[in-house]
């Protein structure tokens, strides 16, 4: 589906409509035109890219690829930036990521994206209610930029309360589901750091090397993206090693429950042991055992066996075992 925004800067209008809108924009050097592509681009449409537009046909493949890694190429008249957003869907951790692909040059930014995006929505809303202007493309480009990183920072924000309650339930309870969950979320965080990352090389280079038409009057625009992504990538890094201390946590805590139950285990069988070795002794179906006729031999048997049990119930609180 195709949509687009013109701006007529002789009348300060902009109106949204399709594809047909190109016509007028290649009609008047004033215009500025917003072509929105959501979904696939075929083989007419890339041709059209190509010839309305000057894309490069090998950024028009980038563009069209569902997994990408986020980059930034530098054209003669324009600027191609890939980045990886949210759909629409998406608002927790286990989030759906889609390519967003940003063509942007003095008059025209095209955009493309497999699924429906809401940084994109927003973003023509802002246009449509005034809050900003086509007039400058590099500054609507960076307020796209803005708006898909925000979107991270809302789950970011989320993740962290339910880490702290996890950490707060793993000091008090074994829950092996607690256990999986944030097995999770270091899979999930270790996806989204290297999508961070990669945002960041991509802005740091455009605000160390501005290109068209990223020029020096959108340098502080160009560095609050800039801080915004380095903020996502470091919240990342923190929840990822967060998530690694809470499980490293779990198992030692497991380990240490295991321990103190095999502790209680062993001492328990440490005094059994000699009462057995005695039990045994004398149970065994012989005549002629020396004490067998004794007439207290029950008794003092008892007694040895109370006594051991004593004893070693001493050594090992003297010994802080028990």
């Amino acid at each position: 589906m195709l949509t687009t925004l013109l701006y007529d800067p002789q009348q300060d209008s902009l109106t949204r409509g399709d594809g047909a809108q190109i016509a007028s924009w290649q009609q008047r050097d004033d215009t500025i035109l917003w072509l929105n592509i959501d979904g696939e681009i075929d083989d007419e449409l890339c041709k059209s890219l190509q010839r309305d537009f000057g894309l490069h046909p090998l950024a028009l493949q980038d563009a069209s690829r569902d997994r990408h890694p986020p980059k930034i190429e530098d054209f003669d008249d324009h600027t191609f930036i890939l980045l990886r957003g949210l759909a629409a869907d998406s608002d927790s951790i286990n989030c759906d990521n889609i390519v967003l692909a940003l063509f942007v040059g003095p008059r025209f930014i095209v955009t493309r994206h497999s699924k429906r995006s809401l940084s994109i929505e927003r973003t023509m809303t802002s246009l449509e209610a005034g809050e900003l202007s086509l007039q400058n493309t590099g500054a609507v480009a960076l307020k796209l930029s803005r708006y898909v990183i925000k979107r991270y920072h809302k789950i970011l924000f989320e993740l962290e309360s339910r880490l702290e309650e996890l950490e707060t339930i793993m000091l008090t309870t074994a829950d092996d589901k607690i256990l999986a969950e944030v097995v999770l979320y270091k899979t999930d965080l270790t996806r989204l750091r290297r999508n961070f990352h990669y945002h960041v090389e991509l802005f740091d280079s455009l605000r160390s090397e501005p290109s068209a038409p990223f020029d020096d009057s959108l340098y502080h625009e160009i560095n609050d993206v800039c801080e915004h992504q380095h903020r996502a990538a470091s919240l990342a890094d923190l929840f990822y090693q967060v998530s690694s201390d809470l499980i490293d946590g779990y198992i030692s805590i497991s380990a240490h429950r295991l321990n103190n139950i095999m502790k209680v285990l062993t001492i328990i069988t440490a005094i059994f042991v000699p009462l057995t070795f005695i039990a045994g002794i004398y149970g065994m179906n012989f005549e002629y055992i020396p004490e067998l006729k004794h007439k207290d031999g029950y008794f003092i048997v008892w007694g040895v066996m109370l006594t051991i049990t004593a004893v070693l119930i001493w050594l090992f609180r003297r010994r802080k075992w028990l």
